[in-house]
């Protein structure tokens, strides 16, 4: 077994991504709020989500505060809104009732810090600290955008109204269908989690090897056609399959299939972007809590993988000895690998990405849907938080479960094979499916 490794960049090339990675993601907001009327961003779709007007400002807060105020030095732009923007002062469902900037205000805001970020980013050496080094800074705060855009897609979900947003269906499965249900990964040591990669988050690192025994994973997550044979069996009202918070859960909100699901004329319809559907049989489940993922997969004989079990199937080459950055290798994701970046609204089929296959055979470890894990959201050995301990730390225990490997809503730049996502259990309006895994 080897260490990881990855190849030095160099400052103009690193220039040029960051560069690329924030207007991408200055892009994505745009698109995201300027498809609605003021009202609709400074109105709350749902009392689990911000207004869309307080991430688009938040956005340029975070921006200002770790580029221009923690590394260029300078003062505020606007210190009397810093703490309206704080994430930590206000839960979401306060955050209507504050006196936040209106829709233009904020896009001027935005839009004044990212051009003095430019600047900056033109002529600031990438080393020499911390957040300086390879980049990170600029790299953090691209990423930090991204995971609001997917925050604010899934507010446009939530949000009641005409449809808005449009995009192309994923393509059709190409290439030859996965040639088992499952796979067995070998049991051994395997390189978890990364030293090197150059804008991986704290909860990513540091690199160490982790000893996992031989295990079944399923080739693909697991679809709307087999969870619907679960509902169709009873799988939502016996409580033998349900972790006992989970069947309160369900009982007290009267809960029998999917977020968005309805059932008309004995078909399954499904809400999606303001769209109404039939429920696709061969696309992966979307928008289940850890409790039903974790009461299928008991159904069905069969357990949610463990996050370090997740990771090895994505990562580990068992002929090369290493762990790869992604299943089908180093390279960066391409539309050939995965349903990234919000090119679509919706999974692709199961099956679909052969070119994005593990070196064992698995597909759609990237992309599609989040993958519930069985883990809690705990910290690597030698953790260390950085540069803020809320970013992860402050979640670290068993109230958060670990989701893996990203969805259609998530740009490729926050999304890895060692990236770590984490919600509370009863989640349902995120973008997340599962896969399921049993023991040899």
């Amino acid at each position: 077994m080897t260490t990881e490794t990855h190849p030095e960049i160099r400052p103009d090339v690193l220039r040029e991504r960051a560069a690329a990675a924030l207007t991408a993601a200055r892009a994505r907001t745009a698109g995201l709020t300027d498809v609605v009327s003021d009202p609709d961003l400074t109105a709350q779709h749902s009392p689990l989500m911000s207004p869309l007007v307080w991430d688009l400002a938040h956005i340029g807060n975070q921006e200002e505060l770790w580029l221009l105020r923690n590394v260029a030095g300078r003062e505020f732009l606007r210190p009397e809104i810093n703490s309206l923007y704080d994430a930590f002062q206000h839960p979401r469902a306060e955050r209507p009732k504050l006196p936040l900037l209106g829709p233009e205000e904020a896009r001027r805001y935005a839009a004044e810090v990212r051009g003095r970020v430019f600047d900056l980013l033109d002529r600031t050496p990438l080393e020499g600290t911390a957040l300086l080094d390879r980049g990170f800074a600029f790299g953090m705060i691209a990423q930090h955008e991204q995971q609001h855009d997917e925050t604010m897609l899934i507010t446009h979900q939530l949000r009641a109204g005409e449809p808005v947003l449009t995009a192309e269906d994923p393509q059709p499965p190409q290439g030859p269908a996965p040639a088992a249900a499952e796979v067995l990964v070998p049991g051994g040591p395997f390189i978890m989690g990364t030293s090197a990669e150059p804008w991986a988050l704290d909860n990513e690192r540091p690199a160490h090897v982790r000893e996992v025994g031989s295990f079944w994973i399923d080739t693909v997550p697991v679809t709307n056609g087999a969870y619907q044979a679960f509902i169709a069996d009873g799988g939502y009202t016996d409580p033998r399959w349900w972790a006992a918070e989970g069947w309160e859960q369900i009982r007290r909100h009267d809960i029998g299939a999917p977020l968005f699901w309805q059932r008309e004329a004995g078909q399954w319809l499904r809400r999606r972007f303001g769209v109404t559907e039939p429920v696709p049989d061969d696309e992966p489940v979307l928008h289940v809590s850890w409790y039903e993922a974790d009461a299928y997969a008991r159904w069905a004989g069969r357990r949610l993988p463990t996050e370090a079990e997740w990771e090895k199937a994505a990562r580990h080459d068992p002929a090369a000895g290493r762990s790869r950055r992604y299943p089908w290798g180093d390279a960066d994701p391409t539309p050939l690998h995965a349903n990234l970046g919000q090119r679509h609204l919706r999974p692709a089929r199961a099956g679909c990405y052969p070119a994005g296959a593990s070196p064992l055979g698995v597909r759609q470890l990237i992309g599609d849907v989040w993958e519930w894990t069985a883990s809690d959201f705990l910290p690597y050995p030698g953790f260390r938080a950085f540069p803020y301990r809320e970013y992860s730390e402050v979640f670290f225990g068993p109230e958060h479960k670990v989701l893996r490997g990203g969805s259609f809503a998530v740009d490729p730049v926050a999304c890895r094979g060692t990236f770590r996502n984490w919600d509370l259990p009863v989640r349902r309006q995120i973008f997340s499916g599962f896969r399921t895994a049993r023991g040899v």
